[in-house]
């Protein structure tokens, strides 16, 4: 059965159907978001066909504060497309782990995949290709640098923006284009690093790691955990993710980095 398809793009968008110059509350004006285009397009490989997608990706909640215009056409920032970006990268990876890595097992694999979507890395690609300063923000993000977390998710609502514009192919084009020599298959697959640090304890006759959710952030549909992850006799590590899995990962990491120090 052929089901009928209407824009896709449409329905996630507020206002009338997308034109790239189009002014008013049912669109905005691209050549008014002040978006460099030109540097976004260098930075993630795809020229958009509907730029009013890259502007919405590229809006922190905290901008719609005093923009009554912009928080009409984007009610809700880039939130919607980094809830879809988040699902467009974790499928894109797994896909292209699977082809580039066809004798790994399952474990093997997840490592990999867990490795290379967890918020740490978005933000080291999001910062080597100068993301943070095509980020639209409201006067209280302005203060600093610009934070990790929101890096990390403009990269993903950048993500899902390009999946809508153009499909997963060109999402995934993007991707592997932005992770680059972190896909080689010269490096073996990350090893664990809950099942690094359980060792690191046992070798020392210690009790295993314990871990402690301590605080959720960010918005109920799309929660930040913050994990705590304690060794008897040491300092804490803390870790936060978009589960709890990897922020009990990121916990972990933190600690060893810790006592491989000390």
């Amino acid at each position: 059965m052929e089901v009928a398809r209407g824009d896709p793009v449409q329905p996630l968008l507020h206002g009338d159907p997308l034109k790239a110059h189009s002014k008013g509350a049912g669109g905005v004006d691209a050549s008014t978001s002040n978006v460099d285009f030109a540097a976004l397009t260098k930075g993630i490989g795809h020229v958009f066909t509907h730029p009013e997608l890259a502007a919405q990706a590229l809006i922190h909640r905290s901008a719609l504060d005093r923009q009554p215009e912009l928080k009409a056409a984007f009610p809700n920032g880039n939130e919607r497309l980094e809830f879809l970006g988040d699902r467009v990268l974790s499928l894109a990876m797994a896909d292209l782990l699977l082809r580039r890595f066809p004798h790994e097992r399952e474990g093997e694999l997840a490592r990999r995949h867990a490795a290379l979507v967890r918020a740490t890395t978005l933000v080291e690609i999001a910062e080597a290709i100068g993301l943070g300063a095509l980020i639209k923000l409201g006067d209280s993000e302005r203060a600093g640098a610009v934070k990790a977390n929101i890096m990390a998710d403009a990269l993903e609502a950048l993500l899902g923006a390009v999946f809508l514009d153009a499909g997963l192919a060109a999402a995934a084009s993007c991707i592997e284009t932005l992770w680059g020599e972190r896909l080689t298959s010269d490096a073996a697959a990350p090893r664990d690093p809950k099942t690094t640090l359980q060792e690191w304890a046992q070798a020392r006759h210690l009790p295993l790691p314990v871990y402690r959710e301590i605080d959720r952030e960010g918005p109920a549909h799309a929660p930040v955990f913050v994990v705590d992850v304690a060794i008897k006799g040491h300092e804490p590590g803390r870790g936060r993710g978009g589960s709890k899995r990897e922020a009990e990962s990121l916990a972990a990491m933190a600690l060893l980095e810790r006592l491989a120090k000390s």
